[in-house]
C-alpha cells in the first residue's frame, strides 16, 4: 500500500517574483525571512513539534548519543603561547563543556579563565585571547548565545581580576600589544546606530589605552574603505613595527601595511603599503628585537600560487618583490599552510618551520633562513593534519604544533631545533590514554575523475579499509573559501564507522587542497565544478563497491550545507538521506543577510548580470521542483547564527515540504542559544548523535552495539 502523504505545517506560498537583469526569479516563501512575524513564529513552533515527534520515534538515538559521547570524551590541548616567563594554553578535559585558559609560571599551573565561571548556562564562549608582551595582562573576548559578537576585557594575570572593559562591537579581533601593556591595537565595528542593519561591517583599526573609555579610542586605519573589509593587526615584540592587513570580504587579495612606531605617536602611525591591490595573500612574520637592518619574513602566494616564504628588511618592504629574498621556495607538489621562525642564540642561523599539505596530508620541513635551503624534516606520528604552529619562548630553539588524524585526538608536539627531535609536550598529558578503542576504523585515500576528467582525492574510512561489502555510506565535503579538508579526529566519523558504515571525505574544487588554482576552479562562475566533484565522489563509492544504491547519505555544514543542498536538488534519487546544516540555500538573495556581503568574492553577486545565471542556476532553493520524490532531509539551523541566517533553512524546508512526493520526512531542527560555530560539548554531542540517528535510520545502519549484518 502507498503510505499516506505526510502532513506538514502550513506556510503560505506566495506568487512573489523578482526580475533581475531580465530573469524572473520566484521566491514563494520570502515571508519566512522575517523571523519575528507571527506567521513565522507559528510555523517554527509547529516545525519544532514535528521534529520532536519524529525524534521520539528514533529508538536507537540514545545508543548513538552514548557512542558519540564516549568517542568524544578525550582531553584536548591547544599549542601554548609563552610570554614573559608565563605559558598560556587552552585545555579541555574529557567531560568539560568548554575549553579553559590555563597559565603556568614557576612550576605551578592554574585555571586563568573558565567560560562556565562567567556563565553557568554554558552559552558564553571564549572567542579569542592574547597575552601582553610581558605576560602580565591578558586581553580576552567572549560572546553569548552563538552570536560571535564579542565583548573585549583585560584581566590582570597575577590576580585574575578584570582591570579594563568591556569594549563592545568586537568580533574575534586580533590584538597588537605595545610593550609595557599600557595600550594595544585592535579591530572594532562602527556604532550600528550610525549604520542601521550593517552593524557587523564598517570595521576600523583602533588604539586602546588600558583603562580609558573605549569611546575615546583613536581610529588609526579603515576610514573611507569598503564596508566589507576585514582587518588584522600585529606588533613586533619590541614595539617597533605595526603591521595591518586588509582583505575585501573573504577574498584572496590581502593589502599589507607597515608602520615604524618609533617615528611618532602610536595614535598616528604612518602606515606604508607593502602590498596593495594585488590578487595575492601576504602575511608578515617577525621575531623579537627586529631592527631596521634585520630581516622580517613574509609568507605569500604572490607569484607562487602554492605559497612561499621571502625575507626583507622592514624599511625596504615597500619596494615590493624586487627587494625580497626567497628563503622557502614554492613546491609543485604541496601547499604551504603555516610558518614560524626560530632564532634563539643556540642556533647558528635563524630557522624556519614550514607546514605543508601534500595530497591533503601534512608535512613539516626545516629551513635555514640565512642560506635559504631546506635542512631537515620534522617527523610526524602518522598521516594527518598539523596546526597551531608556534615558536617557543622568545622565538628560541623550540616550536609547538598540534597534530591529529582520523583516529588520533589532537595532541601538542614540541620540536627541538638543536636535536631535531619531536616529543609530546609535557603539559599535554603524554601518559593519559588518547581515546577509547577506535579499532575497526581504517583510513584509505582514493582518487577518481570528476565529470570533466579532473582528478579528485577522497579519504574513505571504513571497518576494513577495502570495499569488501556494500555498506551504508556517509559522504561529506566542503569545497569553498580555499579551506583544506584535512584528516582530523571526529567522533561523528568514528561512531558511524564503528557501527559498520563507510565515511567518505572528499577534497573538492573550491577548497585549498591543491592551492589557489584549485580554489578558483570551484568559486565564482566555476562553482558548479564543486558540485560535479561531489557527485563524482558519490558515483565512485557506488561503482567501486563501497556502498550501493539506496545506501548513500550526504551531510554538510555552512558552505558544505550549500554543497549538499545542490546535490539534493540536482540528483534527488541518488541519495537516501541528507543532513544540511547552517546552510546557504537562496543564492540569489544570500548577500542580503548574515555576513553575505562579505562572501561575494567567493560566490559572486546576483547584481552582476554575468553571474546571476550561475547563482540562479545552482541555487538549491530555486531548484526545488514540486512532485519530485525527495529523500529524507534534516535541515539544521541555530537562532544565534550571525553568519548564515536561519532564513535559508526555513525557506528551503517549506519549499521541500510543499514539493516532495517522497516518503522520507523533511524536518527542521532549530537550536536556540547557539550560533554558527562553537557550542558546549554536550550540545555538540547531542547534535551529532541526532544527525547520525536520522541518517542511519534511512540507510539501514544498525546503531552501535545493536546486531546487524553486512549485505552485498
Amino acid at each position: 500500500m502507498t503510505p499516506e502523504p505526510r502532513r506538514y505545517p502550513y506556510a503560505e506560498r506566495q506568487d512573489a517574483v523578482e526580475e533581475l537583469h531580465g530573469v524572473r526569479v520566484p521566491d514563494p516563501y520570502r515571508a519566512l525571512e522575517d523571523a519575528e512575524s507571527l506567521a513565522t513564529l507559528r510555523w517554527v513552533a509547529e516545525q519544532d513539534a514535528l521534529y520532536e515527534a519524529e525524534r521520539a520515534s528514533w529508538a536507537d538515538l540514545e545508543r548513538w548519543r552514548a557512542e558519540v559521547a564516549a568517542i568524544d570524551a578525550v582531553d584536548r590541548v591547544r599549542s601554548p603561547v609563552d610570554r614573559g616567563g608565563r605559558t598560556f594554553w587552552l585545555r579541555q578535559d574529557a567531560g568539560q563543556e568548554h575549553p579553559v585558559l590555563m597559565v603556568a609560571e614557576g612550576g605551578a599551573q592554574r585555571v586563568l579563565l573558565d567560560p562556565l565561571s562567567l556563565d553557568p548556562s554554558g552559552r558564553t564562549v571564549l572567542d579569542a585571547w592574547e597575552p601582553s608582551v610581558e605576560g602580565g595582562l591578558l586581553a580576552f573576548q567572549v560572546s553569548r548565545n552563538g552570536t560571535e559578537d564579542s565583548l573585549l576585557r583585560v584581566l590582570d594575570v597575577a590576580t585574575g581580576k578584570v582591570v579594563d572593559g568591556p569594549v563592545d562591537r568586537v568580533r574575534r579581533s586580533s590584538i597588537g600589544w605595545l610593550p609595557g601593556g599600557w595600550a594595544f591595537y585592535y579591530v572594532r565595528n562602527l556604532d550600528p546606530r550610525l549604520h542601521p542593519g550593517e552593524g557587523r561591517y564598517h570595521r576600523r583599526v583602533c588604539l586602546h589605552r588600558v583603562g580609558a573609555d573605549p569611546g575615546t579610542d583613536a581610529v588609526v586605519f579603515g576610514e573611507g574603505r569598503d564596508k566589507t573589509q576585514f582587518y588584522s593587526v600585529s606588533v613586533t615584540a619590541d614595539g617597533r613595527w605595526l603591521a595591518v592587513t586588509a582583505t575585501l570580504g573573504t577574498g584572496r587579495g590581502t593589502d599589507l601595511y607597515l608602520a615604524d612606531l618609533s617615528a611618532g605617536p602610536p595614535e598616528y602611525p604612518r602606515l606604508r603599503a607593502v602590498q596593495e591591490g594585488m590578487d595575492a595573500a601576504t602575511r608578515l612574520y617577525a621575531v623579537p628585537g627586529t631592527g631596521p637592518r634585520d630581516p622580517v619574513w613574509l609568507r605569500t602566494d604572490r607569484d607562487a600560487a602554492r605559497g612561499r616564504v621571502v625575507a626583507c628588511r622592514p624599511a625596504e618592504l615597500h619596494l615590493g618583490p624586487g627587494a625580497w629574498r626567497e628563503v622557502v621556495p614554492e613546491r609543485p607538489d604541496a601547499v604551504l599552510t603555516h610558518f614560524t621562525v626560530l632564532s634563539g642564540p643556540e642556533l647558528e642561523h635563524p630557522l624556519g618551520l614550514a607546514a605543508w599539505t601534500r595530497n591533503t596530508v601534512a608535512e613539516v620541513t626545516v629551513h635555514d633562513l640565512a642560506e635559504g635551503r631546506q635542512v631537515g624534516v620534522v617527523p610526524l606520528p602518522g598521516t594527518g593534519a598539523v596546526g597551531d604552529l608556534r615558536a617557543g619562548p622568545a622565538g628560541g630553539h623550540e616550536a609547538y604544533f598540534a597534530y591529529t588524524d582520523f583516529v588520533t585526538p589532537p595532541r601538542v608536539l614540541r620540536f627541538d631545533a638543536r636535536t631535531g627531535r619531536t616529543t609530546r609536550w609535557e603539559r599535554d598529558a603524554p601518559d593519559a590514554p588518547d581515546a577509547p578503542d577506535v579499532g575497526g576504523a581504517v583510513t584509505r585515500q582514493v582518487s577518481f575523475p570528476s565529470r570533466d576528467g579532473t582528478t579528485v582525492r577522497m579519504f574513505v574510512i571504513s571497518p576494513t579499509g577495502r570495499p569488501d561489502v556494500r555498506r551504508p555510506a556517509l559522504l561529506t565535503g566542503y569545497g569553498g573559501f580555499g579551506k583544506t579538508m584535512s584528516p582530523r579526529y571526529r567522533a561523528q566519523v568514528l561512531a558511524w564507522v564503528r557501527a559498520g558504515g563507510v565515511f567518505a571525505w572528499a577534497g573538492l574544487r573550491g577548497g585549498g587542497e591543491e592551492g589557489e588554482a584549485w580554489h578558483l576552479a570551484g568559486s565564482g562562475k566555476n562553482k558548479p565544478n564543486t558540485f560535479d566533484d561531489f557527485a563524482a565522489a558519490g558515483d565512485h563509492l557506488i561503482a567501486d563497491g563501497w556502498t550501493g544504491p539506496g545506501r548513500l547519505a550526504v551531510m554538510g555544514g555552512s558552505n558544505g550545507g550549500l554543497l549538499v543542498g545542490a546535490a539534493l536538488t540536482r540528483e534527488p534519487g541518488k541519495y537516501a538521506a541528507v543532513v544540511c546544516a547552517a546552510p546557504l540555500l537562496d543564492m540569489v538573495r544570500y548577500e542580503r543577510s548574515g555576513l553575505g556581503p562579505s562572501w561575494t568574492p567567493e560566490y559572486g553577486s546576483a547584481g552582476d548580470p554575468a553571474l546571476l545565471p550561475v547563482l540562479f542556476g545552482y541555487s538549491p532553493y530555486h531548484r526545488v521542483t514540486p512532485g519530485t520524490a525527495y529523500p529524507a532531509v534534516l535541515l539544521v539551523a541555530a537562532d544565534g547564527d550571525t553568519r548564515t541566517d536561519p532564513l535559508h533553512a526555513r525557506k528551503m524546508c517549506a519549499a521541500l515540504q510543499h514539493a516532495t512526493s517522497g516518503t522520507g520526512p523533511v524536518l527542521l531542527r532549530l537550536e536556540r542559544g547557539v550560533g554558527h560555530g562553537d557550542r558546549s560539548a554536550s550540545r555538540a554531542v547531542a547534535l551529532q548523535a541526532e544527525c547520525l540517528a536520522f541518517l542511519a535510520r534511512q540507510v539501514g545502519l544498525p546503531a552501535p552495539g545493536r546486531p546487524g549484518r553486512d549485505t552485498v
